[in-house]
């Protein structure tokens, strides 16, 4: 079974449909059906039935999936294991983030890293969770830095995957932001029940924090003045007057600086989220992300290497 084939086989099983299968392989429909069909052919078994929800698998192709799954981390695993024995080969890294996290802390600490190991190619890619989550189960992002959710799981059917690792790299204080002229610095929980609220979608890791921490302070779901796509328009429609927003403070600082929006205390016991660090786990690690994980700190301070020359500025080629 060639990798190739068993690449695509995983799209098409996790995506249920050719046409998003092809483009997150890249291939034209064409190629991602006559793959499944060779590979069909190669085990002698059907591996889809098609139905007008989209493809699933058979039973062959459910026996089939944990098998692939682990063919190719064996494939990576031995390609990092031939790249280790050269120490001339610095390597890449492609670290996905959430955008709060890669702007307010990830990038300074990204620039000292660079400037300790100028050797290392290091792509960053901006995503939601649940996308940074997927792509490191296919292998297109090394490790991913996003808020965690509470009791958060990582695949579909609500169990923990086991093929990722997880570390807590920083705990952010939580803001509740009001309009400019709300310039109290206390407010209780009674009042905060009648107040109206500028969220994510439910579903975002941002949502989930909100929901938590209305939950821990025995206020049920938050009343609803407007879902918004993004702590920066959250921040906006607060400023407008809209209603209040609680959000990770680092998302929300500049705005509190700039006083577009005033910060009030947050009275409830859930006064904050974790920054969590994500990765595949593997016999052997890649050497570049080996070097990443052991350089990132608490709150990321940097753990610099025994040998690092000193810091400098430095740019993050793309």
């Amino acid at each position: 079974m060639h990798p190739r084939l068993l690449k695509t086989f995983l799209a098409v099983a996790r995506t249920g449909n050719v046409t998003r299968a092809a483009q997150a392989a890249n291939l034209a429909q064409s190629s991602v059906s006559d793959q499944i069909q060779a590979l069909e052919a190669e085990l002698g078994s059907s591996l889809f039935i098609r139905s007008r929800q989209g493809l699933h698998l058979t039973p062959a192709g459910e026996a089939l999936k944990p098998y692939a799954e682990e063919l190719l981390a064996l494939a990576d695993e031995a390609r990092a294991a031939v790249d280790a024995t050269r120490a001339e080969t610095a390597g890449s890294l492609s670290i996905g983030a959430l955008e709060t996290i890669a702007s307010a802390r990830l990038a300074p600490w990204l620039a000292g890293f660079r400037a300790d190991h100028p050797g290392i190619d290091i792509k960053l890619r901006i995503a939601g969770s649940g996308d940074l989550l997927r792509r490191l189960g296919d292998g297109a992002i090394d490790v991913a830095f996003c808020f965690e959710q509470p009791h958060e799981r990582d695949v579909d059917d609500g169990a923990p995957d086991r093929r990722l690792a997880r570390r807590v790299v920083a705990t952010e204080p939580l803001a509740l932001i009001a309009p400019p002229g709300d310039n109290r610095a206390d407010v209780d929980l009674a009042t905060l029940a009648d107040k109206r609220f500028v969220a994510t979608e439910t579903g975002c890791v941002y949502r989930a924090m909100v929901d938590t921490a209305f939950a821990g302070a025995g206020l049920g779901k938050p009343s609803l003045a407007a879902e918004a796509g993004s702590i920066d328009a959250i921040a906006g429609l607060v400023a407008a007057g809209a209603g209040f927003g609680l959000v990770p403070r680092l998302a929300a600082a500049a705005a509190i600086d700039r006083g577009e929006v005033a910060e009030l205390a947050w009275p409830g016991p859930v006064r904050s989220a974790d920054v969590v660090m994500i990765w595949r786990r593997r016999r052997v690690q890649p050497p570049a992300l080996k070097r990443l994980l052991a350089a990132v700190g608490e709150n990321f301070t940097p753990v610099k290497p025994a040998a690092a020359r000193p810091r400098h500025a430095a740019s993050l080629p793309s």
